[in-house]
């Protein structure tokens, strides 16, 4: 056994499932190494991430052969992933520490993902971008010039061949027609708990509530502006001591723990889409 793959996969529950797909990886020679699954008693459906060790000089495709007539007999969304690292850009916009964590992440092997570039509506991250040997892509946003930057950013996942767009404070509302070209493979980090305080100075907000706890949301990005389906959230307890600077410090570490977390899981496909939810196999 040399290589792995992963397979994900959702359908309607009942008996046979997990002997089904074992059986079809043990016919062609796989040994599964990690199994994890979840059977939703309120859905009735269930959810399960397989990592399978391939015999040497076995392709994803001959693993695949066979397997859609498995699926269609239980009505199965599934894919197979090839172990390799998930290609992901990174939007920002002028507040860098999401931007910083996951770079270090990344150069010290903890992302489970390759960073292939930064695009911003801004200059102010191009040093850091470029410092840790990233391509950085300036695209200004005003309200007249809005359609054509989204194109162009567009244009830009598919020149690099960008597999995940990660938010890292990107300060831009996406368009519809930008969010529905992302669907499933875009992340967005939010600077507290969905729903929470909207709209300017959300730190000064909670400290003028007297807030005790600070929290940070990563979450799909969907047309319903911060409501997509929640991938990760982080909480931090603090009191009356934080004025709102302190409030922002802690905030920004929350943010940059919630988004790492939720860039690593979705890269080795242990998040699952569930509607308006997701799964995580952790």
């Amino acid at each position: 056994m040399t290589g792995t793959l992963t397979l994900t996969l959702s359908c309607p529950n009942r008996s046979g499932i997990v002997h089904a797909v074992s059986s079809h990886l043990a016919a062609r020679g796989c040994d599964i190494v990690e199994h994890q699954q979840f059977d939703d008693a309120v859905r009735r459906r269930l959810f399960l991430r397989t990592e399978i060790a391939v015999p040497d000089g076995t392709s994803v495709e001959e693993v695949e052969e066979g397997f859609d007539a498995v699926a269609a007999a239980f009505d199965m969304e599934h894919t197979f992933h090839p172990a390799r690292p998930v290609r992901v850009l990174v939007l920002v916009s002028r507040l860098g520490h999401c931007l910083n964590d996951l770079i270090y992440r990344w150069r010290s092997g903890g992302l489970g993902a390759e960073l292939i570039g930064v695009v911003s509506n801004h200059e102010d991250l191009r040093p850091m971008a470029e410092a840790a040997g990233l391509p950085f892509v300036h695209l200004p946003v005003t309200p007249a010039t809005k359609a054509d930057a989204e194109a162009e950013l567009l244009a830009v996942v598919d020149r690099l061949d960008a597999e995940l767009v990660v938010l890292a404070r990107y300060m831009q509302i996406l368009s519809d027609t930008t969010c529905a070209a992302l669907r499933g493979r875009a992340i967005n980090i939010h600077h507290s708990f969905l729903p929470g305080f909207k709209g300017a100075k959300p730190y000064h907000q909670a400290y003028d509530r007297g807030v005790k706890l600070v929290g940070a949301t990563a979450h799909y990005v969907t047309a319903d502006l911060d409501e997509g389906p929640i991938i990760e959230q982080e909480v931090i307890r603090i009191d009356h001591s934080y004025d709102p600077h302190a409030l922002q410090m802690v905030g920004r570490d929350a943010e940059a723990l919630a988004l790492s977390r939720a860039v690593r899981w979705h890269c080795q496909h242990r998040v699952l889409l569930d509607g308006h939810s997701t799964v995580v196999l952790r």
